[in-house]
């Protein structure tokens, strides 16, 4: 059963700024700079008969303008027992509706509705035992945050290690916006 997700591949200047936010923080783990990306949408593991409805429903998905992306800052997941550091995506009109129509998309595949709120973002690491002024201090260190944008042309179903859940991400299938 491959563990799949929905999202949005970052070009490779874009890459290279966000992986210079790397370093400089006890108990956090990296993602490597070639699996970042946005997420649209958390699938999961799935059976291939699922996976292959996910891919034949997303490239029904109507036609529309590639989707400007801008990231604007730095944040973290947890509060007072943070588990990961991000740079935040402006959640833009037209992310948004991609979202929603991705979402509706895999539903029809029949997965469940996503629970959680859609909050746009690139996971830079996943922390363990990362003391919250700690991760302030990062966040500050890299303040202010150089606004970073691309124009992103097509979405991708990338699948996932099943052991950790983590990368290397490999793009199983493409579809262009356009």
């Amino acid at each position: 059963m491959p563990r799949l997700f929905v999202g949005l591949e970052i070009p490779e200047d874009v890459v290279s700024a966000l992986a210079a936010c790397r370093g400089g923080l006890p108990g956090a783990r990296w993602v490597e700079p070639e699996n970042y990306h946005v997420t649209l949408r958390f699938i999961g593991d799935v059976d291939a008969d699922v996976a292959e409805d996910v891919y034949a429903l997303l490239a029904e998905a109507r036609a529309r303008a590639p989707v400007e992306i801008v990231l604007d800052g730095l944040g973290c997941f947890g509060g007072d027992k943070p588990h990961a550091v991000f740079a935040e995506v402006h959640a833009s009109e037209a992310l948004v509706a991609l979202h929603e129509e991705t979402e509706r998309l895999v539903r029809r595949a029949g997965l469940a509705p996503e629970r959680r709120k859609f909050k746009p973002h690139v996971t830079l690491a996943r922390l363990r035992q990362a003391a919250p002024g700690d991760v302030a201090a990062w966040i500050e260190a890299r303040a202010p945050f150089e606004r970073l944008s691309f124009s992103a042309e097509r979405i991708a179903v990338f699948s996932a290690r099943e052991q950790t859940g983590g990368g290397p991400y490999v793009v199983e299938a493409a579809f262009p916006m356009a």
